[in-house]
């Protein structure tokens, strides 16, 4: 099984850098792609049939939805500088983002909805930051979208990780629909590293072990979670960046460690 998914050498020519797709990752819920423009260039998305939220990982740009517009969007220089800027849009409209600047990267994250809020444009001190784990579990967490807001089904948070410190720790998964006990959600692990060459370390597996990948990260890579535990590690000198994306037929975030590591549960 298959589950990297490697950037472009360069960028399309709609600035599409990587592109999942239900149909492409083999599940249902959740679509993501990363966008390399320009100053002055522009990509189109049609949001029909799915809710999208847009979070801005380096760069600004002037972005239009339906009518509405939100000029010079943006700032951070790279993931590592502080939150981010993103705009969570409905079903049923056409999203045009035209960089500003230089260079801007965009992820498109996205999951299929009838219905879904208003526009809205969270801006960097809307998003709540804290820190979660201990020692070398400790990580910085930045909530974009996930349950204090409302949303169809998507689920968006950034995490930063330490070099030499582990993250989604200890392991859980949420690939069973049993609330309260845990939620079923596809995930998407979107990588970046601050010093570019290095790697990360994300395992994936299933108590039967069907499932059972140790994968080495590269920067701008992403990792795709159809089931089970995934813990993920930064190397030591490479601080890591990831941003996940979930989806599922429940908007709830309810995980299950596995039973191993169970006494280590305080550091989730």
């Amino acid at each position: 099984m298959n589950l990297v998914v490697r950037p472009r050498p360069e960028p399309a020519a709609d600035g599409t850098v990587l592109r999942v797709t239900p149909e492409s990752a083999g599940w249902r819920h959740v679509g993501f792609e990363v966008c390399r423009l320009a100053r002055g260039e522009s990509l189109t998305r049609d949001t029909s049939g799915h809710e999208l939220c847009v979070v801005l990982l380096s760069g600004r740009a002037d972005l239009t939805f339906a009518g509405r517009e939100w000029p010079d969007v943006g700032g951070r220089e790279h993931v590592f500088e502080g939150p981010p800027h993103a705009l969570h849009l409905p079903p049923g409209g056409a999203l045009t983002a035209v960089a500003t600047t230089p260079v801007l990267e965009v992820a498109l994250c996205w999951a299929p909805a009838e219905s879904g809020v208003d526009p809205v444009l969270i801006a960097p001190a809307d998003v709540p930051v804290s820190t979660r784990g201990a020692g070398v579990t400790e990580r910085q967490i930045r909530d974009v979208l996930m349950e204090d807001r409302p949303a169809a089904s998507l689920l968006v948070t950034e995490v930063l990780t330490p070099a030499g410190h582990w993250s989604s720790w200890p392991p859980h998964k949420h690939d069973t629909d049993d609330p309260p006990r845990e939620t079923y959600l596809e995930e998407t692990y979107y990588h970046r590293l601050r010093r570019p060459g290095g790697f990360a370390v994300q395992r994936v597996y299933d108590q039967e072990r069907s499932l059972d990948e140790t994968l080495a990260i590269g920067d701008g890579e992403v990792v795709l979670v159809p089931r089970g535990y995934h813990p993920v590690s930064a190397t030591p000198g490479y601080d890591l960046y990831y941003l996940n994306v979930m989806a599922g037929p429940v908007r709830r975030w309810l995980v299950t460690v596995d039973p191993a590591h169970h006494w280590q549960v305080a550091s989730l």
